[in-house]
Parts: C-alpha cells; structure tokens; sequence
C-alpha cells in the first residue's frame, strides 16, 4: 500500500524540513521531498518518528503481567493514543513461573501480531535486585544470578528477551553481563545499593546504562558519586529517565540533560493505574494509592508512574528546557540505539519503517501510523 503525508514540517534524521511529504509504501519510508507548489493540504503541522517506550508496565487498567489473553493488545493501544509505535512490556520481580509465563506471553504477541503499537520484545526487570533500593519489588523475592537460570529465561522468551535489569554488587553479576551481552541482550543497572567503582565495573563488563537514573540506587555524594555519579559522567552509559516532576525533580532532569543529554532514554515505567481514575490498584502484589496521578505505596513510597511518552517529552521542554527537536529523539532515536533497532526505527529517513506520528504545535499527539497504518485513536 502506498501513502503520502504531507506537513508543515517534518523532523528527519539531519533536523527540521519545512512544507516536506513522505512517500509510503508498503510501511517503509521511500521518499522525502519538498511538497510542490500550489498545494496546501497538509496532513500534520509536525510530522515526528513515532515514540519508543522502552519500559512499560501496564496502562488502561492492565498489567504486563496479567493472563488475560487481551492485556497485550489493550496495552498496544493504549500506548499508540500517546504517540507510541514500539513498546517492550516490562515484567516485575515476581515468582519465576510467573515470569516465565509473561515472557511466553509477549513471545507469542510478538509472532502472532495484534492492533496498536508494536511489541519490539521483552525487558526483565527483577528479580536480580538487592533490597536496599528496592522501590515496589518484593525483596522476598529476588534470586541470585545464575546463567543457567537466564538461559532458560531466554528460552521461554523464545529469544525475544531485550533487556535484563540487574543490580551489580550481585555475586556473578559481571559474569551474568557478559554472558547476557554475547546473547545480544542489553543490561540495565539498578535497584541497587551499588558504589561508583561498582557501576564502572558493571559497565566496564558491558553493561548498558541505568534503570530510571536517580530512582531506585545509590544517588549522587562528593565522596562517593553513587550510581548517579557514575552514569552522569561515563559516556557509555545510557540513562533511562522518568520525567513526570515527581520521580525526578526538575533541577536534576536538567542535570541529566547538562550531563548527558545525547544518552537520555525517555522512558514512562507506567503500571496499570496510568490513564485511568484516582484510586486504589495493585503492582507487584502489593495494594497501591493513586492520588492526582501519583501511585504510592502504603509506606508512602513511589510505585511506578502513570506518566504517557508524549507527556514526558512535553515535560523535558518544559522543565528541562531542552529543545523540542532534543526531547523527541530522547523518545525515539535515543531507545532505538539503545535497543540496536535504530537502522529500521526512531528516526524519518528513506528505507526505514514508517513509524510515525503528527503532533500539533504544543506537541499534542493528533496521530499515530505504525508501519504506514494510521491507529484509530
């Protein structure tokens, strides 16, 4: 099927175009160009690469986790109406079968195929987590690392596990991220007590970058710069960020740009209560308050966010002060490279997927096409 959708201005992958249309066909973008004189419909003010949510937990009312058969499909939507083309469902520290469950879940989503945004694959977050930044999780129970045990992760994913999250002061964890690595799997660090030296060993072994940087490790001390400190100043490391105001105040969501604005990984870490009513809900089979869109637990601590892609690429022009032309690509181009996909996905340039989205001026979402197919929002 061919298409052509004309806007004001496009964002490529080298900046701005004005007045430019993409050529569509079968989904794959083949041709970007000025749009001719005299013609003035325009299909979007900003035509923009359609986000990518590298770490979701649920949304609309639905958890990763659940074995509804329609969760997936209902999260796939919920994450397109945010601007959203490819997402990873993202499971919790959870007894193993459970895990296991889940991972077959999203393996047979990813073959079979479903509406909305696209399942890219797995990111494991837990149980490889130490209890002293355990955030949500049940530090009853976490498990040590042991590569048999992610073999048989990766197996019940049927190879379609992206990403393990992990704490690495772990015993085995600088073993367990060089094996993941020759998997061609990314490893994320945190909910974790580790120092400085730690996090550099980890990502001198191959590791990634940070889970949701500030939340969930060791923050940032002049004597001992933490897990923070590590990822603020080594440039391998990519930074997932939670950038709702209230996971992460809004003078370090300018540091983390100041630091690192070119490894920021935009991420939403939602569970179930986002896009949904104030109230009581549940993660990690802990009960869970929901109060002006902030989910507590009963101690009073953070649980997830209920925070939407497009929101939190609004919030990083707002609050971080970064461009929106920056925002963007932390939502797009930043977790395609963190992924490896970035040679089909995250940005507009001819031969990739048509993932795409149009916004309006304030950056509101007005429509997402995933593979050159508009999503009934």
């Amino acid at each position: 099927m061919s298409m052509l959708l004309r806007a004001r201005r496009v964002l490529s992958e080298i900046g701005w175009l004005d007045d430019h249309q993409l050529r569509i066909d079968d989904g794959e973008i083949v041709a970007i160009e000025p749009i001719p004189s005299g013609v003035t419909v325009r299909d979007a003010e900003l035509l923009c690469p359609a986000y990518i949510d590298l770490h979701v937990h649920g949304g609309d009312g639905v958890d990763v986790m659940d074995d509804a058969p329609q969760t997936l499909d209902i999260l796939a939507m919920h994450k397109a109406r945010e601007g959203v083309g490819a997402w990873l469902p993202t499971t919790v520290t959870a007894p193993r079968e459970s895990i296991e469950s889940a991972l077959q879940r999203i393996a047979q989503r990813i073959h079979h195929g479903g509406p909305g945004a696209q399942v890219l694959g797995s990111y494991l977050e837990g149980p490889y987590f130490t209890p002293q930044n355990k955030g949500a999780h049940p530090p009853e129970l976490f498990r040590e690392l042991e590569i048999a045990e992610l073999d048989a992760l990766i197996a019940c994913s049927q190879n379609t596990l992206r990403v393990v999250a992990l704490a690495p002061e772990k015993p085995g964890a600088l073993a367990a991220i060089r094996h993941l690595k020759q998997r061609g799997i990314r490893v994320m660090l945190g909910h974790s007590a580790a120092t400085y030296a730690q996090t550099i060993a980890a990502l001198d072994a191959g590791a990634d970058g940070l889970v949701h940087c500030f939340n969930g490790m060791t923050g940032l001390h002049h004597r001992e710069p933490g897990m923070v400190g590590a990822g603020l100043t080594d440039p391998r490391a990519w930074l997932e960020l939670i950038a709702d105001g209230h996971h992460v105040h809004p003078a370090a969501m300018r540091l983390c740009c100041q630091c690192a604005k070119d490894r920021v990984v935009l991420i939403t870490d939602a569970m179930r209560a986002a896009g949904m009513p104030d109230g009581k809900y549940d993660i990690c089979g802990y009960d869970v308050e929901m109060k002006d869109g902030v989910v507590r637990t009963a101690t009073g601590g953070l649980a997830g966010s209920t925070l939407s892609l497009d929101a939190a690429v609004r919030n990083m022009v707002e609050l971080a002060g970064v461009s929106a032309e920056a925002a963007i690509r932390m939502a797009t181009l930043h977790p395609a490279a963190l992924i490896g996909v970035d040679d089909q996905l995250g940005s507009i340039r001819i031969g990739k997927r048509a993932n795409l989205i149009a916004l309006d001026a304030g950056l509101q979402v007005q429509q997402t096409w995933v593979q050159g197919q508009a999503i009934p929002l």
